[in-house]
This record gives structure tokens, sequence and C-alpha cells, in this order.
């Protein structure tokens, strides 16, 4: 894939980013720093300049699906489109429309576009357990239903290697799985402090952590995209998956901070303001990224081993 291919997938993703005009601020300036950040990978298109002209509409998205003739890529920066959009949890009607005339644009056969649809908002969708407490996968150990340090650091370990391996897997959908995972477990941390919670409240305490959902997924791909994962591994077994991209599974910090802060928020009686949250979160994610860099070799093992099926059983927990 040429530069150029790179920047119009790109441009693509961060047009349906704001596909839906209402992004707050605060995620506004996450992707912003996400492009700064993913702008000074070697060889990588100038996504600073990128995100800039898609914000100030000085390009538009036939000028993108022009560069991408490979139907291949075509198909790739549809899955894409309807990942960003779905990242939040639901579709508006405002992204609605703007994927329906990226299907038409890029020529894509209605059914794939349908069984891609289903598949990633099933994923989308999935995202808060149930009241009748289901089955928890074995591949990842069930949150405790008393507060005990040492069990809801297991739990939030194995999060964070789950999610690690999920970056790591070249299917486009693979990534959609991470955010829900996140979601079930400070879940599962409020419940063993006594706080049962829904999605909306967990939503917002990780966005108010400086978590953006549509930000953290743009990254991912973005990394996926620059590092060579995907389109390139796309055909090759997961077996050879775990080996590649040996300085990515980012979100393995991101799902472990998240899950130590967390247990401080709810531990402590939930008093941590907006600034203390986001503060503590960061201080939490320097340590986390060492312990990405110890885990990796777990990482890539765990990667080896998923497929679609149990990605799905994941996020159902059971």
């Amino acid at each position: 894939m040429t530069p150029e291919q790179q920047e119009a997938l790109l441009c693509i993703a961060l047009l349906a980013a704001f596909a839906d005009g209402v992004k707050a601020d605060a995620e506004r300036e996450e992707i912003r720093r996400i492009a700064e950040s993913l702008s000074t990978e070697a060889g990588a298109p100038n996504l600073s300049r990128l995100y800039q002209d898609v914000l100030l509409k000085r390009i538009g998205l036939e000028a993108a699906v022009h560069k991408l003739t490979d139907p291949s890529h075509r198909q790739l920066a549809y899955e894409m489109a309807v990942c960003v959009c779905d990242a939040d949890g639901h579709q508006t009607d405002a992204e609605r429309r703007f994927l329906a005339d990226l299907q038409r644009q890029l020529a894509i056969d209605p059914a794939q576009a349908q069984a891609f649809d289903a598949q990633a908002a099933a994923l989308a969708e999935i995202d808060a357990p149930d009241t009748a407490a289901p089955r928890p996968s074995p591949a990842i150990a069930a949150v405790p239903s008393a507060a005990n340090d040492a069990e809801l650091d297991r739990s939030i370990l194995n999060h964070a290697l789950v999610n690690g391996a999920l970056e790591l897997l070249p299917q486009s959908w693979a990534s959609m799985a991470i955010i829900p995972l996140q979601v079930k477990m400070v879940y599962g941390i409020g419940k063993a402090h006594g706080v049962t919670l829904d999605q909306g409240h967990v939503r917002e305490f990780i966005a108010a952590a400086g978590v953006g959902l549509t930000s953290q997924y743009l990254e991912q791909f973005g990394r996926k995209l620059l590092g060579g994962l995907l389109g390139k591994l796309a055909g090759k077994t997961l077996g050879k998956v775990g080996g590649a991209g040996t300085g990515m599974a980012f979100s393995f910090a991101t799902t472990y901070a998240l899950g130590q802060l967390a247990k401080r928020y709810y531990a402590g009686g939930r008093v941590m303001s907006t600034a203390l949250l986001r503060e503590t979160f960061q201080g939490l994610l320097a340590p986390a990224k060492q312990l990405q860099t110890q885990y990796l070799p777990q990482i890539q093992q765990k990667a080896s081993t998923l497929d679609a099926a149990q990605v799905m059983a994941l996020v159902r927990g059971g």
C-alpha cells in the first residue's frame, strides 16, 4: 500500500469520526493528538495536516475514494469507517447517511456491506453484562464479587492481555472488541465494590479518564495500518500474527491503567474529580507501558490462539 493510499484510508477514517458532527472538544483534541503522534512514524503521511484538512472540510470523501482503486483497499476503507462510527456503541442518523454514501462511492457489494455491518454492530452493542450474570469466558477471569485487591489485579491483567492480543490481529473487526471488554471490566470492578453501573455510566467514566472511544479506535487502526499489519498479514494464519508488530499492543497499557484507575475510583467512594481522574490515569499509564513490554510474549501467544468465535465469546462473556 502506497503512502497516498494510506492517507486516503486515514482520511476516510477521520471523515467517519466527524460524520456525526457532535464530537466533544475533548474527543477532537484527542484525535488531533493521535494524528500528530502517528505523523512521527517513519514513512507515515502527514496526518496533522490531514486532520486539519478534514476538520476544515478542505478535503472531501470523493477525493479520498478516488485514490483507492484496489477492491481490497476499498473494502478495508468501508470496514474501518463502520468500526469508527460504531466505536461509541451506536450509529447516529448522520453516520448512517455517511456510511451509505461511502458504500455507494466505494462500490461495495450490498450483501458484503450488510454482513460486515451486522458483525460490527454485534460487537458494538454487547458492551454491558446482562443482569443474569452470563458465564465468563475461560480466556478472561471473572471479576470477583468481593473487592479483593489481588483478584481484581489478576482480572485487570487478564483483560489487558486479551486487549493487547486483539490489537495484534489483522482483521479490521478485532479492535472492535477492545472497548466493550474495557466497559465490562470497569462494570465488574464497580460491582466488586458494591456499585451496580449501567453502560452509560461506564462510558462516561472512561471518557472522564481521557480515554476517547472513537479516538482510541482510530489510534489502533492507524498503528495497524502504518505498521503494515493490515492487508499484508490479513491472509496469514493467526499463529503467525502473534509475532508481528512487536511495537504495538498499546491497548494492553490503556486497559491495564484504566482498570487500576477504576479500582481506586470505586474503592475510594467515587469522589475523584474529572481533572484528578485524568491526572491519575496518566500517572498509571507510564508503568502500564513498562508492563506491556514485559508481557509482550504472553500477548503475542494469546494473539496466536484467538479466532472470530472466541472474540465474540469474550465480548458476550460466555
